[in-house]
């Protein structure tokens, strides 16, 4: 078996805003496997800035990968524990090379183009009229659950944003998320909560950086709003100490985004916990390309989780790859009209 690595730059249709600052692009890297003629490709979705694997060294670990491809994806998998988006990668690209077809990895009623998956529209951040805009947008697109970026703006402002749309729309007409990404601070997070919580809001993801465990439990003991864990689940490995977090904050809700948390067995460690303490839970795509996404939304779908679900990020890039994935009224389908570009997983040895 050969393997090697290639890196590819994601442009963004449009800059786009979070509490974070303001994406223009977006780098990920490609791993391919050869063996018997055959390839099989994942995708390590780095998340600058966020993914616990921003170190220096990246580029090298993949190369050390590609160099012990002949360990396979278990022993690769623990000896990358501190490099989630190459486990994911890894898992993808193994799972790639044993298949029939090597986009389709997980077999089911979704990639027969039978079933779709609920997903939320999302709105990104940037002045009040371009967040009204946006929303607008995924009303009339038939969405039905809007997932919001908050903390960058005004806080006023984002108040009033969300206010305009339910006197609109009320609670069983739209669903509405919004996702802090840490942007609060502490000591003034629980009015913010408070405040927000007038809207009738599903509820908000990471009011305040992960790491602060104590002002995290107070949170979601005191919160009238539901609280989602997002952030907070990056560079915790070890089994106890997954529960030792869980038991300690007892948050309402965790986001899974399996580029950021280890893959598909870092994503169902998660899973297992939280159906064991009675915590809800969807998944997310990290702004990976339709083929890191094209594998997040099978396997999404074989875990029969009905919430709405974050995968709508495939439209997000001028470059991305063409691919069967398309949304529609809310959900994402995998249309049997449209088909991988010819020759992608080639055509990235070059």
């Amino acid at each position: 078996m050969k393997a090697r690595y290639k890196k590819h730059i994601l442009n963004f249709k449009r800059p786009s805003g979070t509490s974070r600052g303001i994406l223009t692009q977006k780098e990920t890297w490609f791993l391919i496997l050869e063996e018997n003629g055959k390839l099989g490709i994942g995708e390590c979705g780095l998340l600058r800035g966020l993914s616990m694997d921003d170190v220096d060294g990246y580029e090298d670990k993949l190369q050390w990968t590609c160099d012990n491809i002949s360990l396979g994806v278990q022993a690769l998998y623990g000896e990358l524990k501190a490099f989630p988006s190459i486990q994911f990668g890894i898992e993808q690209a193994f799972i790639s090379l044993r298949s029939n077809d090597a986009f389709e990895l997980f077999t089911s009623s979704f990639t027969g183009g039978k079933s779709t998956i609920p997903i939320n529209g999302l709105i990104w951040m940037g002045d009040a009229g371009f967040m009204y805009e946006q929303i607008q947008q995924k009303l009339e697109e038939g969405f039905s659950c809007i997932k919001t970026k908050i903390g960058a703006i005004d806080f006023n402002k984002e108040i009033e944003l969300l206010e305009s749309i339910r006197k609109r729309y009320s609670k069983d007409d739209i669903e509405l998320r919004v996702d802090a990404n840490g942007a609060f601070e502490p000591k003034q997070a629980l009015e913010k909560l408070q405040a927000l919580s007038h809207y009738d809001l599903h509820s908000i993801e990471q009011p305040i950086k992960q790491g602060q465990y104590s002002q995290m439990k107070r949170l979601c003991s005191e919160s009238p709003l539901p609280i989602a864990l997002d952030e907070e689940l990056i560079g915790v490995f070890e089994l106890k100490e997954k529960k030792r977090l869980l038991q300690t904050i007892q948050p309402h809700y965790l986001i899974l985004k399996p580029s950021l948390i280890g893959g598909v067995k870092g994503s169902e460690e998660w899973i297992a916990l939280a159906n064991e303490y009675d915590i809800d839970w969807w998944v997310t795509s990290a702004l990976e390309s339709n083929i890191g996404l094209n594998a997040i939304a099978q396997w999404t779908f074989t875990l029969n989780n009905p919430m709405p679900q974050g995968l709508g990020t495939g439209s997000l890039f001028t470059n991305n790859f063409d691919c069967p994935l398309a949304v529609k009224g809310g959900q994402l389908g995998y249309g049997n009209d449209k088909y991988w570009e010819t020759n992608l997983i080639e055509s990235l040895c070059m």
